[in-house]
């Protein structure tokens, strides 16, 4: 692979700092219209879903910026999605979700985010995600020029950022500590809560669960706070690939929820929807062992 073809070459410390401060000039946009519910203008999307003039105001700030930062193609949530033989041809494009959790927004909780990735070859290899509601920013580099940008950080109101990293499991397995999971406020699915009593029967400790919006999940994982977000119901790609680059940068890993666990990659199939998947803490603990049935642990 030549210098030129590498995903390092596109990924400087340049590029990083401006992706940064533009998911921030995304959230600032989304603020101005989350402090006065009148200006929502709340519409329906052909799958049900909500939308709103923050999600459009978000993505006008992130096209615009982008096309000045890295002229790549782009697979936008807000955007006309190209068909499937184009798609399947590029090499590197940006996956943006303008504002994701848009009904954790309308809501008021303040758990919604700015999702750009970054993908080349199926994999995200820079990924920012930014809180608006907290101005705080995390971001994840698994390829780039200066491998000291490599990692995982976070930085509150744009303060110098701080280096994050998930936490060991190993020892918390054998010293019978708690093991933290995240669910998702509004897609919890039978198939989640008969995985959870399988995770219940082989971790020694107590199981804490709590609840969160977004993107935002991975974030806690990858920050130390939390283990494991099962998501065992429908999303699409735009909704997790920057989360993904922040949590594997973190040291973690995103799966398909197989026996397997095969990482979670872009761009491979005609749809934009991810198969069901784990976003996981310590990707050097056995995670096979936690998510087998009882009855095939030993077979």
């Amino acid at each position: 692979m030549t210098e030129q073809n590498s995903p390092n070459h596109l990924v400087t410390p340049e590029l990083i700092s401006r992706l940064v401060e533009l998911a921030r000039c995304a959230g600032d946009a989304i603020m101005a219209i989350y402090v006065h519910k009148d200006s929502y203008q709340i519409e329906q999307k052909l799958d049900e879903s909500p939308l709103t003039a923050a999600d459009l105001a978000a993505h006008k700030v992130i096209t615009a910026g982008l096309a000045q930062l890295l002229p790549l193609p782009l697979i936008s949530e807000e955007g006309e999605l190209a068909d499937v033989a184009e798609r399947h041809s590029w090499d590197s494009y940006w996956l943006v979700d303008p504002l994701d959790g848009t009904k954790e927004f309308i809501a008021g909780n303040g758990q919604f985010t700015v999702n750009i990735a970054l993908i080349q070859r199926g994999r995200p290899i820079l990924g920012v995600v930014h809180v608006p509601a907290s101005d705080t920013t995390y971001w994840g580099v698994l390829e780039a020029s200066d491998p000291a940008s490599r990692g995982a950080f976070k930085s509150v109101n744009g303060a110098v950022a701080q280096a994050i990293h998930v936490r060991s499991m190993s020892d918390r397995y054998q010293q019978q500590e708690p093991f933290t999971v995240l669910l998702s406020h509004r897609h919890n699915t039978q198939a989640t809560l008969d995985l959870m009593q399988i995770v219940e029967r082989n971790w020694p400790g107590v199981i804490e669960t709590t609840n969160a919006g977004s993107s935002l999940k991975f974030c806690v994982i990858a920050e130390g706070l939390a283990d494991f977000y099962p998501r065992l119901a429908p999303t699409s790609e735009w909704d997790t690939a920057a989360a993904q680059a922040v949590l594997e940068a973190a040291g973690g890993l995103v799966t398909r929820a197989t026996a397997d666990l095969e990482s979670l990659v872009y761009n491979d199939q005609e749809g934009i929807l991810n198969p069901h998947f784990y976003a996981l803490g310590d990707k050097n603990f056995h995670w096979e062992g936690l998510f087998a049935a009882p009855d095939t642990r030993n077979s």
